[in-house]
């Protein structure tokens, strides 16, 4: 009886053991973790850096980053230079060789999928400019789905014992994304067109085959002046369409180009909640889908 005891114990400890997280995560952003939570589930302890509402173009790296990245398996970032700012001396100054560029604990979404935008100017006269290609890729599903069979490869890499389950969790995400694109691109069929502050939704648009009317900013990071949203009023007056713009953009010129057009104006995040997981950051970009949809 007590043999059989202490075997019970042992297989809930082994199972205990197995089911533990075993590899720590570093994602930059929301929908970076949301993959994460997707595909290991309950074998990462994650930590995201930052909300749904910060630009991750300007973040400043803080001693709680560095504490957390000290002790981190795998950094997780969109890539194509949108976090070049400030990430690099985040993990310069975490000094944990396993997670340094060029290593299987760092990781870039950009890095896995095709980049629209590729080759613009790389004077940084001409604004926010990323010559290596439009880095915000988490505005598309599909390539989302990508990314998340890389992401699965990566942390098999450095957890082998969790192939089968970050596979599993990768092609479960693939599948999702695959019944919502349907949906999504009846829903969007013939819409007008869509404003944005700067190019930071086009993969979104691309996907679906939504125009880009313009954009607020003509060059990406500077604040518009009003002879441009004048020229920009101009040349939409009397078609239809919706301007869209983000949390940390100014909603001054947005409110003023939609008034005189007499369009909807709408901010929405480039980002789900913190603590989404695929399901969430899908129910974001149904969401943005949802609000461009209206512009018929």
């Amino acid at each position: 009886m007590i043999q059989r005891i202490f075997l019970v114990l042992l297989g809930l400890l082994v199972l205990a053991s197995t089911s533990a997280a075993t590899v720590e995560v570093v994602a930059v952003s929301p929908s970076m973790g949301a993959l994460v939570r997707e595909v290991a589930g309950a074998r990462a302890d994650l930590t995201v850096l930052a909300g749904p509402n910060r630009n991750l173009h300007t973040l400043q790296v803080r001693p709680t980053m560095m504490r957390v990245l000290r002790g981190a398996d795998l950094v997780v970032a969109i890539g194509a230079e949108l976090e070049v700012g400030w990430l690099p001396v985040a993990i310069r100054s975490a000094a944990n060789p396993k997670i340094l560029p060029g290593t299987n604990g760092y990781f870039e979404a950009a890095a896995q999928v095709r980049l629209l935008d590729v080759g613009g100017a790389a004077n940084r006269a001409m604004g926010d400019v990323h010559p290596v290609g439009n880095p915000h890729v988490n505005m598309d599903p599909v390539r989302m789905a990508a990314v998340a069979r890389a992401l699965a490869g990566r942390l098999a890499l450095i957890d082998p014992a969790g192939a089968s389950r970050y596979r599993g969790g990768a092609e479960g995400f693939a599948a999702k994304v695959d019944r919502r694109v349907r949906s999504w691109r009846s829903k969007l069929s013939g819409v007008p067109g869509v404003v944005l502050y700067h190019r930071d939704a086009i993969y979104l648009l691309d996907r679906f085959g939504v125009p880009l009317l313009g954009t607020i900013e003509p060059i990406p990071g500077v604040p518009p002046t009003g002879r441009q949203i004048s020229a920009l009023t101009a040349k939409l007056k009397g078609g239809r369409g919706i301007v869209i713009y983000t949390p940390y953009q100014s909603p001054k010129a947005p409110k003023s180009l939609a008034t005189n057009l007499g369009w909807r104006v709408v901010e929405l995040p480039m980002e789900p909640p913190r603590g989404s997981d695929g399901d969430g950051y899908l129910g974001h970009i149904g969401r943005w889908v949802n609000t461009i949809a209206s512009a018929k």
